[in-house]
């Protein structure tokens, strides 16, 4: 057998099960290496039969006295009996419709048992469906050891998976150990052959942590090589220069209805002088929601259209689209700039406040002629018919880890003359999910970081409160007085992954709940991913203009909606969320002179669910509940379902082992990447097969 080896020809085992093994990703021998279990049960300490009665659970080995078969008395059920000795006493061993084992587990055979004991008021104390294995000259692999769970299939059982594993574990000699000799020495890792084999069949949990080390240095290692390649790769290409206009933009942050924080001066200039360079800027712009970065942004796209230059700008949805087009426009209303809104449904251009419906076709032409400043969209600004004449500045708001694929396909819709002058725009990313540290030093090696760490100085602070089943009467009383007063709610109810379909049922049980029965006299509306794009837009078109007293939504209302007047955040199954996500809900009300409020409603009151949700209440900044969040539920909490792809390459490594995350950019920083080929060929051979960048050339 070899490495590429397909799993069909491994034995009887292998050819029964390669079709269910392919659904979980495993088609070779080299696969099967490199799937790592996922927790081990600790059978390692063997007990005499006497000890394991006083222990309740554990492994023992001993001698099969008897074994029989018998049916209950309904006769719907086989059970198996056993009875097992040792040195120091006897057990029965019970087995549910498993009458094959009386050909297995033979009278005088020697048996490891794994399990826990149950008591009989008949027979006392039994072992009841135990693991077992036949004792045989190699060391067990089912029992008597730290055994191996491994993510399984329908049809697949963890020993059948063990046994395959088990064969082909020899051949993790053959695998090629790149990670050069200092690297080893210098961090105390093992070899990876002994990793892979260390993974699956530790000797014991010394070993185990030195092999999950090894192999999480490997992963993150790969991670940082790939963000710095992609940052090289960047700082290869040319910019345009944008000349800063003093001048012009002093008099634009003096005609703001509010002052800049220092922060959003801070960022605002960090960005100038960046893309003053003739390299192209990558940059994401951090900060939690209201902050003001939206402003910042627009500081630097009126740079670049003073210069003649075109900034595009994407969205994650249409809604946000329209809503950016509005603010922008509003804030560059003073000026000749062209601005233009192009989304599946809407085209539209606005010049000095005044805006006017355009064709499809008349505004893609417009972006080619360089007629349109600046290009406010979705992805569909990133459909090959659209050209643009000399695009400057790209802005991706929400979507920050897609950003290189985006930029790559926007370079290829300029002109030719910026290809081959080997052109890129400047480009910031934004993002008001709180990042944690750990995570930007990762995921975000090939990004500089900005963040507006401080809220503008006429904010009142939100009133958080973790509401009781028993207090939603008092709290509902409430949120009509708020109406009363001519505020705004948001109802949120838990957004369930895809493939759940009570995702959207959940809201509309909310609304027949609400409107039903607690505020038949108020004007509700729901809103979720499912519906229509203009259906979207005309429930918050009448939801701005306070037509809509409460809005029940998933969390479709998280990224970047502004509603100034909505003074209640009512969150439904507040314990299904992330506290960053949490965070991001919240930011949605306080956004004005009025006094904001927050009722979290945990479905399940555990302890551990008030502990997460106090941390809301207590919590400084969106930062700090993020590391919380981190260390609580791991990154794809943070990311959510579309951006966790970037990640799939952690298979074992989790970006709260920030620890390995130190050594492995310590390491990727001292590479010296001239002599790489030369000195450690079988690196520079790993990086070019595992990682292609190949649409940044």
């Amino acid at each position: 057998m070899e490495l590429n080896t397909p799993i069909s020809q491994v034995g009887n085992l292998g050819r029964i099960f390669a079709k269910k093994l392919k659904r979980l990703g495993l088609e070779t021998v080299k696969d099967l290496l490199f799937y790592y279990p996922f927790r081990y049960d600790d059978y390692s300490n063997i007990l005499s039969i006497s000890d394991l009665k006083s222990k309740k659970s554990g492994t023992i080995k001993g001698k099969i006295k008897l074994i029989a078969n018998h049916r209950t008395a309904k006769k719907k059920m086989i059970i198996t009996e056993a009875i097992i000795c040792d040195e120091s006493d006897s057990i029965k061993c019970i087995w549910f419709n498993q009458p094959f084992l009386t050909k297995i587990l033979k009278p005088g055979t020697n048996v490891y048992l794994s399990g826990r004991l149950d008591y009989d008021k008949h027979y006392g104390l039994q072992l009841l469906s135990p693991s077992y294995e036949i004792v045989r000259k190699q060391a067990p692999i089912h029992t008597g050891r730290l055994v191996p769970i491994y993510p399984v299939t329908a049809g697949l059982s963890q020993k059948q998976i063990r046994s395959l594993i088990r064969k082909v574990i020899p051949l993790a000699q053959k695998v090629s150990d790149w990670l050069p000799r200092f690297i080893k020495t210098k961090y105390n890792l093992i070899n990876l052959t002994t990793a892979l084999e260390q993974i699956h069949f530790p000797f014991d949990k010394n070993w185990l942590e030195k092999a999950k080390h090894r192999l999480k240095f490997d992963e993150l290692f790969l991670l940082q090589i790939k963000t710095q390649l992609i940052r090289q790769k960047i700082k290869e290409k040319n910019a345009l220069s944008i000349r800063f206009k003093s001048k012009k933009t002093q008099e634009f942050v003096k005609n703001l209805p509010f002052k800049l924080t220092n922060a959003q001066r801070k960022c605002a200039w960090e960005i100038i002088r960046d893309i003053e360079k003739n390299q192209p800027m990558n940059r994401l712009l951090e900060g939690d929601v209201g902050s003001g970065k939206t402003v910042v942004a627009v500081i630097a796209i009126l740079n670049v259209a003073l210069n003649k230059y075109q900034t595009a700008y994407m969205t994650p949805t249409e809604i946000l689209a329209q809503q950016q087009f509005q603010n922008i426009s509003e804030m560059l209303k003073q000026y000749e700039i062209n601005i233009a809104l192009l989304t599946r449904g809407i085209s539209i251009i606005s010049k000095k406040g005044v805006i006017k419906k355009s064709s499809k076709k008349e505004l893609i032409e417009k972006i080619k002629k360089n007629e349109i400043d600046v290009v406010i969209g979705t992805h569909t600004l990133i459909q090959k018919k659209i050209k643009f004449a000399n695009l400057a500045f790209v802005i991706i708001d929400e979507q920050h880890r897609f950003g290189v694929e985006q930029r790559a396909k926007l370079i290829k819709q300029t002109t030719k003359v910026f290809k081959q002058k080997n052109f890129s725009p400047h480009f910031l990313s934004m993002t008001a999910t709180p990042i944690p540290r750990s995570l930007a030093l990762t995921v975000y090696g090939d990004l500089d970081i900005s963040i507006i760490d401080e809220l503008p100085k006429n904010r009142k602070t939100i009133i958080t409160k973790i509401v009781k089943h028993r207090e939603l009467k008092q709290t509902y009383q409430f949120i009509r007085e708020e109406i009363k007063k001519g505020r705004q709610a948001f109802v949120i109810c838990p957004l369930i992954d895809p493939s759940d379909k009570l995702g959207v049922k959940s809201v509309k049980e909310e609304y027949e709940k609400l409107k039903g029965t607690i505020f038949p006299d108020l004007n509700i509306s729901i809103l979720h991913g499912k519906l229509k794009a203009k259906e979207k837009e005309k429930i918050m078109k009448e939801f701005l203009e306070n037509k809509i007293n409460i809005l029940i939504s998933t969390t479709v209302v998280e990224v970047g909606i502004d509603i100034p007047n909505a003074s209640i955040m009512f969150v439904e199954g507040a314990d299904r969320f992330g506290l960053a996500q949490l965070y991001q809900l919240r930011g949605r009300v306080g956004r004005s002179k009025w006094q904001s409020y927050c009722f979290l409603v945990p479905e399940n009151p555990s302890e551990k669910a008030r502990k997460r949700l106090n941390a809301v209440l207590k919590a400084k900044n969106g930062l700090e509940l993020a590391e919380l969040d981190l260390k609580m539920r791991g990154p794809g909490e943070i990311f959510g379902t579309e951006q966790s792809g970037y990640l799939e390459s952690l298979k074992i490594a989790k970006l709260s082992d920030i620890q390995i995350i130190k050594e492995t950019q310590e390491v990727v920083k001292n590479l010296s990447w001239n002599t790489l080929e030369k000195k450690y060929p079988e690196l520079f051979e790993k990086i070019r097969q595992e990682i292609k960048i190949s649409h940044l050339d």
